[in-house]
């Protein structure tokens, strides 16, 4: 009984080591040069892994095709695929190598990857001509227009970033393959774009990033489509550039102001989402209310300042200052400079704020009446001389006018630089300050009494005899000087007891005459003079030494009466 269980025990064993002989040669058949086939570590040595693939000899593979630098992560038992290089070389070893297996498994799925249209993962190594050179498993080509949705200028800052990428060309032969992201980012686009214009709608608050900036606004991506935010639409305040507020990535809230499907066109607001600050204006800064803001521009006639977003006041370049005379607003303030002003003037439905800067200091002008009564007297230098008159320093800032009128009672001027020049010191008299107009008036005449109504009428009596001095001649008579300033009119028909023609037949400028004083009219400053009627009572006639006393002791007789 024994000998025949033992029989049968060994009949098994033979048939079961001949059905695995026979499985072997079968692997065995089927291994070829070239192909991919799975072994199973056997023994880590130093430098290499001997590895079983079904073989009659086992495969060498060197140890840093498995990418570690000792064999610790490498262990018998575990399975790789590798390439059959060769099944049997001179020496009868069978030469293996994992790294060139990889690499043709990448092959493949890369293959599958273009044929299918799916999507292969890699990261960006290095810049090389014309784009990016990318790793993903093996070398791959991303051109620069591929690389993003719009021309990325910096490539440089996208090495060693991991992406996902479309394969766009695939030639294994020549080992060619180029991808492109912006296959990948375009679906992606068309994808969130169709669920974002299924759900927009005007009114809407959304999130969204700056995708681009230019002068006129800021391009806005609400998830696959783009809306424009106007610099208009930005802020309540001045916006000179949309780069003061934004930089291109920045998240922003907005509102969709308007939305047209058909071009699908979206216009969007940022400052509608918070409440429009003049609203209320009227109510938070009444004329009167003392501000402080910002000057944000300036112009030949003025400065506006920001008193808070959104609201900004024109300060009117006559408003800067009391005093000084400004030729353009930035002799006094910058942009940027933070300045104080006082409400004038507020029209919200126009949105314009009228302030004054002066208005925060007292106005000289209303003290100057205390200061300088009307017919005081002052003195102070020439600061300018002009046609018609001459200014007269008062106070920093403030000048007084002498009318060319108003320098000599009897004196002509033709111009004040015959009398006076600049920086010269006078005296003169108040005679008016027009504190709304700012206007201060001086006389120099005023000074003295008005010769018209002191001695003129005293001295010169009709019918009295004079010397004088031809000063001009004209059609219808000559003009004679009796005394500086004081002139008398000798009409043609007084000049000659015989019928004259023309004055320049009988008379010259400068010959010394005798004329008759035979009309005075004190209210229109004239004298009627007469040659003719002179000559008759030469006996009347007052030699210059002794009307010089007369009008000495005349003049004495006039101060005395008024003191």
């Amino acid at each position: 009984m024994i000998d025949h269980v033992e029989q049968n025990t060994s009949l098994h064993e033979e048939e079961d080591f001949a059905a695995l002989l026979e499985q072997h040669d079968a692997r065995e058949s089927m291994i070829q040069e070239g192909a991919i086939v799975r072994g199973t570590i056997v023994k880590v040595e130093k430098d290499k892994v001997l590895v079983d693939i079904g073989f009659k000899s086992e495969g060498e593979i060197s140890l840093r095709e498995f990418g570690y630098g000792d064999g610790a992560a490498v262990k018998p038992g575990d399975q790789v695929d590798v390439l059959v290089e060769i099944l049997e070389d001179t020496e009868g070893n069978c030469r293996l190598s994992k790294e060139k297996a990889d690499k043709l498994k990448i092959w493949e799925e890369i293959s599958k990857a273009c044929e299918e249209d799916q999507v292969v993962e890699g990261v960006i190594v290095q810049r090389v001509k014309g784009g990016l050179s990318v790793d993903i498993g093996v070398k791959a080509f991303l051109p620069g227009s591929q690389v993003d949705l719009r021309p990325v200028r910096n490539l440089d800052k996208l090495i060693g970033q991991r992406y996902k990428f479309k394969v766009i060309k695939f030639n294994k032969k020549r080992s060619n393959i180029v991808l492109s992201r912006r296959a990948l980012l375009e679906e992606e686009r068309e994808a969130l774009k169709k669920d974002t214009l299924d759900k927009l709608q005007e009114g809407q608050i959304l999130d969204g990033q700056i995708k681009n900036i230019t002068d006129y606004g800021a391009f806005v991506d609400l998830g696959g489509i783009d809306g424009l935010l106007h610099i208009t639409d930005m802020s309540w305040g001045r916006i000179n550039h949309p780069s003061e507020r934004f930089n291109v990535g920045d998240q922003i809230k907005v509102k969709v102001l308007k939305f047209d499907p058909n071009t699908e066109r979206v216009s969007l607001g940022l400052k509608q989402i918070t409440e429009d600050p003049w609203n209320n204006a009227e109510r938070r800064y009444p004329p009167g209310t003392r501000v402080s803001g910002k000057v944000v521009s300036l112009t030949d006639y003025g400065a506006f300042v920001e008193i808070e977003e959104g609201i900004e006041g024109l300060v009117h370049i006559s408003e800067m200052s009391w005093t000084k005379r400004i030729k353009h607003p930035s002799k006094v303030v910058n942009v940027g400079q933070v300045v104080d002003a006082v409400v004038l003037d507020i029209d919200v439905s126009n949105r314009r704020i009228s302030l004054g800067m002066k208005q925060v200091e007292p106005n000289p002008w209303s003290q100057l009446k205390e200061k300088y009564p009307l017919g005081s007297k002052i003195t102070g230098k020439i600061r300018n001389i002009t046609d018609f008159g001459i200014f007269v320093g008062i106070e920093e800032g403030i000048d007084g006018l002498v009318h060319i009128s108003d320098i000599s009672w009897v004196q002509r001027v033709k111009h004040p630089s015959e009398m006076f020049e600049e920086g010269q010191e006078v005296e003169a008299v108040v005679t008016n300050i027009d504190e709304q107009n700012q206007r201060f008036s001086l006389s120099i005449k005023d000074l003295a009494p008005d010769p018209w109504s002191s001695h003129i009428p005293v001295r010169y009596r009709e019918g009295s005899v004079w010397q004088g001095s031809v000063k001009k001649l004209t059609d219808f008579g000559a003009f004679v000087e009796l005394e500086p300033g004081i002139e008398g009119l000798v009409h043609i028909s007084e000049i000659s007891e015989d019928r004259v023609e023309t004055p320049n037949d009988e008379l010259k400028e400068g010959q010394e005459v005798k004329v008759k004083i035979i009309n005075l009219d004190t209210e229109k400053r004239q004298i009627g003079l007469s040659i003719r009627q002179a000559l008759d009572d030469s006996n009347n006639y007052l030699d210059q030494g002794e009307a010089s006393t007369s009008l000495g002791a005349l003049l004495r007789g006039h101060l005395s009466d008024e003191k």
